[in-house]
């Protein structure tokens, strides 16, 4: 399956049937699937627990037509035997992967690189990205609710959707900055 598949709103109002023909219901046990694999990952010391659990749901949401006619019992089995193989993936990723180089030291200024590097890669991203994903991690709790679902009403998508565009920027992000930062170490 591709990894970097973006759920429909289609496809997700599909993975919200499957789990209760009752919409209020199926948000609920959504949300308390999502909560689970966030724990999950967690707690098998994941660092990208968020995404982790959002991969998940991705995975699930593109079989979830084959699965609705086939699978029998709880949705949420499915999901965290999802989870189990996906976190099979990472440990392989991780082992894989070249050792995390020191932070570099801080600048002249005071400030730490990697908040320099942050600056600089949030200075490429276009005013209107760089000004949602702002906005997308400004408040806190219930705020944090209701400004995200305001946002997606103003793009004109669903919380889902400005979810997964949230997290795609911020891999963008975190990629940018990881290579200035390994560019600030061989200087």
């Amino acid at each position: 399956m591709k990894k970097d598949w973006t759920p429909t709103q289609e496809a997700f109002d599909s993975l919200l049937i499957w789990l209760d023909a009752d919409r209020e219901q199926a948000g609920r046990k959504y949300e308390a699937i999502r909560l689970r694999l966030i724990k999950i990952f967690a707690c098998r010391g994941c660092r990208e627990a968020d995404e982790l659990a959002d991969e998940t749901i991705n995975r699930v949401t593109a079989k979830v037509a084959e699965l609705s006619k086939t699978y029998e019992g709880d949705p949420a089995l499915f999901f965290y035997g999802v989870a189990h193989k996906l976190h099979l993936e990472y440990i392989r990723k991780i082992s894989q992967s070249p050792p995390v180089p020191p932070p570099p030291p801080a600048s002249d200024d005071g400030d730490n690189a990697a908040y320099d590097c942050l600056d600089q890669c949030m200075r490429e991203l276009p005013a209107p990205t760089r000004e949602m994903v702002l906005r997308y991690y400004q408040e806190n709790k219930q705020a944090k609710i209701n400004d995200r679902k305001r946002l997606a009403q103003e793009l004109g998508i669903g919380v889902n959707a400005l979810r997964i565009r949230a997290h795609r920027i911020r891999v963008q992000l975190q990629k940018c900055v990881e290579a200035c930062i390994a560019q600030a170490v061989l200087q």
